[in-house]
């Protein structure tokens, strides 16, 4: 309990305070979380879409594919990153390892098969619905996708909370591609594991009460907005 407490006190001493390395630190975790979230919504919620409403040959082995990796080992996803963009690697020459974008990189690819898989689901829900109204209407394929996101828009906000989740809380694949580089690579999590190895278990908790309370921040926004599209 004591530990508990030391580890609040740190917590709110931080946040009063405003202290410079704890704002870079949380304003890095938040653009990378929420860049590498946004675009893995944006690709991945119409791949969900098309295939709910498509019928196609190996149709069903892709939403087998998309709902296996959602256990994809972030350790994995990082080496892999880190091959790409290695100096022997194909994308070498981009100079991207060790920088914020080599970790919005690994995170989309951790994030984008979550999104296919929920996607498809509401989608698939929402097309056995409406889906006989749109081909009766003579709708197109991408004008059907764009009207059963639209309509399933509150489910969208549910999806990208879960890869956002996933982001914020994720250390693996961006310590690997990232590097925990102090004032500029360095996250939340990557700070939290950094503490926790050295011993000083107060700042490490403290330090997570923050992350805790910046995730449910972003949870209440997007609740908000959830409520207020649902009416």
């Amino acid at each position: 309990m004591n530990e508990i407490g030391r580890a609040f006190t740190i917590a709110v001493e931080l946040v009063v305070r405003g202290d410079a390395e704890l704002v870079g630190i949380v304003a890095l975790s938040l653009s990378v979380s929420l860049a590498a979230a946004v675009t893995a919504l944006c690709f991945g919620a119409p791949v969900g879409a098309a295939l709910a409403i498509s019928r196609f040959r190996g149709r069903g082995a892709l939403i087998l594919v998309a709902n296996a990796l959602l256990g994809l080992p972030p350790v994995v996803v990082g080496l892999a990153v880190y091959l790409l963009l290695s100096r022997s690697g194909p994308l070498g020459a981009l100079g991207l390892l060790f920088t914020p974008g080599a970790m919005v990189m690994a995170q989309i690819l951790l994030l984008t098969p979550i999104v296919v898989a929920l996607s498809h689901r509401f989608a698939d829900a929402l097309w056995a619905q409406y889906g006989g109204a749109l081909m009766v209407d003579g709708a197109s394929a991408p004008r059907s996708i764009a009207i059963i996101l639209a309509i399933g828009r509150a489910w969208l906000i549910t999806t990208f909370l879960s890869a956002f989740g996933r982001a914020i809380s994720e250390v693996g694949a961006i310590i690997v591609v990232g590097g925990n580089i102090r004032f500029y690579t360095r996250t939340m999590t990557t700070a939290i594991a950094l503490e926790t190895s050295k011993g000083d278990l107060s700042l490490a908790l403290g330090l997570g009460m923050v992350l805790i309370a910046l995730s449910l921040a972003v949870n209440a926004v997007a609740f908000l907005l959830e409520r207020s599209w649902r009416r």
